[in-house]
């Protein structure tokens, strides 16, 4: 069976994106002194699973779930366990289960999931879960100990929210990983603040929030030309 490259489907426009968001990355990486080659590895594979899943390809879920991993690894040595625990009990489980609902609803058998609608019942029920799995991931991360607990408390609802949307295929997963980015965004300045090693993510989350962003404004394309 011949293996296609999948970054020959990248319109110009995403492969100068990719390119950027790489470059960008591994020169915050370079930039200083102590190197973690964890978040320089973590930072790459989620940019470019961003890429991909803004073209609604099933190759975007997969490298979520491998970047889930890396970064509960990398968010268990700053005692950020809440990240540590959203990602790895939440965030991986569901990028599987969208791997699952994407490569089951492809848009007429090409790469591209078919964009989804969310209905009033399923958005009363995905608020209802992301409510009760913030209350008891509160809980949770008080015992622990957790740093930053209210930051992080935010960014497990945002994750939820997004995941959730993923798996549905709605467009505002973006919208909802853009607010999360926002969020992860202060929660790795205060790591940097007391540990420079950690940079890196912050650049790696707002190369995320723009990526989210051309993915929002992709979906509704893909929406738009699937419903035509």
């Amino acid at each position: 069976m011949k293996i296609q490259n999948p970054f020959r489907d990248l319109s110009k426009f995403e492969f100068i994106l990719w390119i950027i968001s790489v470059t960008v990355v591994t020169g915050s990486f370079l930039l200083v002194p102590v190197k973690d080659y964890l978040t320089l590895w973590a930072s790459l594979i989620g940019v470019t699973a961003l890429i991909f899943v803004a073209k609604g390809y099933v190759l975007g879920q997969v490298l979520t779930l491998i970047f889930a991993v890396f970064y509960g690894a990398i968010s268990y040595h700053f005692t950020y366990y809440g990240e540590m625990i959203t990602y790895l009990c939440m965030t991986a489980p569901i990028a599987l289960a969208s791997i699952v609902t994407w490569v089951r609803n492809p848009y007429k058998g090409s790469r591209e999931v078919k964009v989804a609608h969310m209905g009033k019942m399923h958005i009363a029920i995905m608020w209802m879960l992301a409510f009760i799995v913030t209350a008891i991931f509160y809980f949770i991360l008080k015992a622990l100990g957790n740093a930053n607990l209210l930051f992080s408390t935010i960014s497990i609802t945002t994750s939820f929210l997004a995941s959730y949307l993923t798996m549905m295929r709605n467009p505002f997963y973006a919208i909802a990983y853009g607010a999360n980015d926002i969020v992860l965004i202060v929660l790795w300045i205060l790591a940097t603040i007391e540990n420079h090693a950690y940079f890196p993510m912050i650049i790696c989350f707002v190369m995320f929030l723009i990526n989210d962003v051309y993915g929002f404004i992709n979906w509704q394309r893909m929406k738009k030309r699937q419903q035509a």
